[in-house]
């Protein structure tokens, strides 16, 4: 029996050719603020999703490559280029490249390896899914992102799951779902997203308000900017769309950004628990219960801020015992 998986649903806003250089999800959780420690470099993430718009010019640099495992094209193993155009908003959300005229993502440094899995209809089978995971794991990749999900739990998917966590400590980030009702009290469930092994996203729009559309349940990590995202889209043109699908994106740019900081700061790769540890303490409550925002809103010069406070306060506390 076929159980497809697909997009985790978005609204399209608009499509335009007028973009933010900076994009406000890209600002609100303070990632430029990082850019002078690290911009990603020799990270890479896999994006699973419906390809990708190879040629568009603030992506091009930053592709190392990719596959095709969905009937598209006559399942040509090599065409990995995007129909739809969720892939290539999600991609340009965590990395699209900075030295362009275009629009710049959470790691604009970051490598990017496209693995198609959803076909030009924004569906795909959870064979398709879990081969592409093995692709990227084979691959030694750093980070998986899954903007998708389906309605029920799949062994093979979960196995597969566990296999790139639990055995070659890749964190895999999933977008929440979308079919919430805004309701903390309601559970609404999709897999991957579900599954205690990844890191599961939902959705806040720039007010730091939770997405009514954003799934609640206790499975919830943290939230990102969901709602009115400009990023790549076809055609090397630019869209604004809302959906979870928007946010986790942003999660998997920042663990490059905090894989390369870590590294520094510990002298070692650290762990995929270590990970995502250093990622939680990036995040603020914003009163919420956890069944909607789990952790609360990325956050990524937080301990930076921390420091300074303390720091003058300490130095306002000398100068008073001075006095």
């Amino acid at each position: 029996m076929h159980r497809p998986i697909r997009i985790a649903d978005f609204h399209i806003i608009k499509k335009s050719n007028t973009i933010d250089k900076i994009p406000k999800g890209v600002q609100l959780i303070q990632a430029p603020k990082i850019w002078e420690q690290t911009r990603g470099e020799n990270i890479t993430i896999a994006i699973l999703d419906t390809g990708c718009d190879i040629n568009h010019s603030d992506l091009k640099d930053r592709i190392i490559g990719g596959q095709n495992f969905t009937d598209d094209d006559q399942w040509a193993r090599n065409n990995f280029q995007d129909y739809q155009g969720h892939g290539t908003h999600v991609a340009g959300i965590i990395g699209a490249s900075q030295d362009t005229n275009g629009i710049v993502g959470v790691a604009p440094m970051v490598n990017l390896l496209i693995v198609k899995v959803l076909n030009r209809d924004g569906y795909g089978e959870y064979d398709w899914l879990i081969r592409g995971i093995n692709y990227a794991i084979d691959r030694d990749v750093d980070i998986i992102s899954l903007s998708l999900g389906g309605p029920f739990p799949h062994n093979g998917l979960f196995k597969v799951i566990k296999k790139a966590v639990l055995d070659h400590h890749i964190p895999v980030v999933c977008a929440a779902g979308n079919d919430g009702d805004g309701d903390h009290r309601t559970d609404e469930v999709d897999f991957p997203a579900s599954y205690q092994e990844v890191i599961s996203v939902g959705a806040v729009n720039f007010e730091k308000n939770t997405s009514i559309f954003s799934n609640s349940n206790n499975k919830i990590d943290l939230v990102a900017p969901g709602e009115g995202i400009n990023s790549t889209y076809l055609h090397g043109g630019y869209a604004t769309l809302s959906g979870t699908s928007m946010a986790a994106p942003h999660v998997s740019g920042s663990l490059a950004l905090l894989k390369n900081i870590t590294k520094k700061q510990f002298n070692r790769t650290l762990s995929e628990p270590e990970l995502y540890a250093q990622l939680i303490k990036r995040t603020i409550s914003l009163g919420y219960p956890a069944t909607l925002e789990g952790n609360g809103l990325l956050y990524l010069n937080l301990l930076d801020q921390l420091t300074d406070s303390f720091n003058q306060f300490k130095n306002e506390s000398v100068s008073q015992l001075i006095i």
